[in-house]
């Protein structure tokens, strides 16, 4: 009787493990919205939520970006420069001539699908290869725009800055994003195949599917979506430099992982995250509220990292502990 009820007991347990897994991004993120809220209830009015996410959208578009390359088990350490040098394109080049910009943005995703498709077909690390061309995305940057400094078109600002009904326009396309990114990515076909790709390639290739293109696809979308952070980043700061997002490199695998990404591949969720990209944003706001100075923010980003990942791991081990 003692055993049974333990036994039962311990798998009551290592399911409740297994429910909250998926939620710790959720649970994490409300926290830290009830300590703002707490601290400076204002912060929670439209115009506080307007500041205090501003800047959470470019690092989504990022953060999704690096999911689509997680997806088949690769990593992107260029992801941050790509941004930088689409910023730079959309301060400098689109407010003068826009089809000299969209055909500029259009040959850097085929750059980007050029660089997936070569790391498949040469075996190529995608950390050396990406890393390497984090600097040609540097140089093509400084190039565009040797010195701080363009202005965003007005339209563009305009978009970025649009204010919607009932909460700021962030949360609207947070939502829809997650909703975008997990039919992509976790109901579509396409999506299915891709993380089988990154879960077990050699069953994928004997099946027929082309490995090449395959992920040439994906570096595709992982530069669709790094383009739309860089415009919206430019939007919200209206002039450029070629460095400006290079910290969403490390940011955006912190938020993948953070919302439940993993490195061997096969393993993402959308959902979990744009949770994450949140959430690493906001950290830096949270410091104001702490009376904490901003040069501790990466510090304090990465010990928030740490302990939810920490608390992700507990979960695990709990969750697959064997039961007598």
């Amino acid at each position: 009787m003692i055993n049974g009820a333990g036994a039962g007991k311990g798998g009551m347990m290592s399911r409740l493990a297994l429910r909250l897994q998926p939620l710790l991004p959720v649970i994490a993120l409300s926290l830290l919205l009830a300590y703002i809220g707490w601290s400076q209830p204002r912060a929670l009015s439209y115009f506080g939520l307007n500041l205090l996410l501003g800047l959470s959208l470019p690092v989504v578009f990022c953060t999704l970006a690096q999911v689509f390359v997680m997806a088949v088990g690769d990593l992107d350490l260029s992801v941050g420069s790509f941004v930088s040098l689409v910023a730079c394109i959309g301060a400098v080049i689109l407010p003068q001539n826009p089809l000299l910009a969209l055909a500029a943005l259009a040959c850097l995703v085929g750059i980007y699908a050029l660089v997936g498709a070569l790391i498949q077909y040469r075996k190529v690390p995608s950390i050396i290869m990406t890393l390497g061309l984090s600097f040609a995305w540097t140089g093509l940057a400084l190039t565009v725009l040797p010195v701080p400094g363009g202005k965003a078109p007005e339209w563009l600002s305009s978009l970025v800055s649009w204010k919607t009904p009932l909460v700021p326009a962030m949360i609207w396309m947070s939502l829809i994003l997650a909703a975008v990114g997990h039919l992509i990515i976790i109901r579509s076909p396409w999506g299915t195949m891709v993380r089988a790709a990154g879960a077990n390639p050699s069953a994928l290739e004997r099946s027929g599917w082309s490995l090449v293109g395959m992920k040439a696809g994906v570096y595709a979308a992982a530069g669709a979506c790094g383009i739309m952070a860089g415009l919206v980043l430019v939007g919200n700061t209206v002039a450029a430099n070629a460095t400006v997002a290079n910290q969403y490199t490390l940011l955006s695998i912190a938020a993948a992982v953070l919302g439940g990404a993993e490195f061997a591949g096969g393993r993402v969720s959308p959902i979990g995250a744009v949770l994450g990209g949140i959430i690493m944003s906001i950290v830096g706001s949270l410091l104001i509220f702490m009376n904490i100075s901003t040069d501790w923010q990466v510090a304090t980003q990465g010990v928030v990292l740490i302990g939810i990942l920490g608390l992700q791991f507990l979960l695990q081990r709990f969750s697959g502990t064997p039961r007598a």
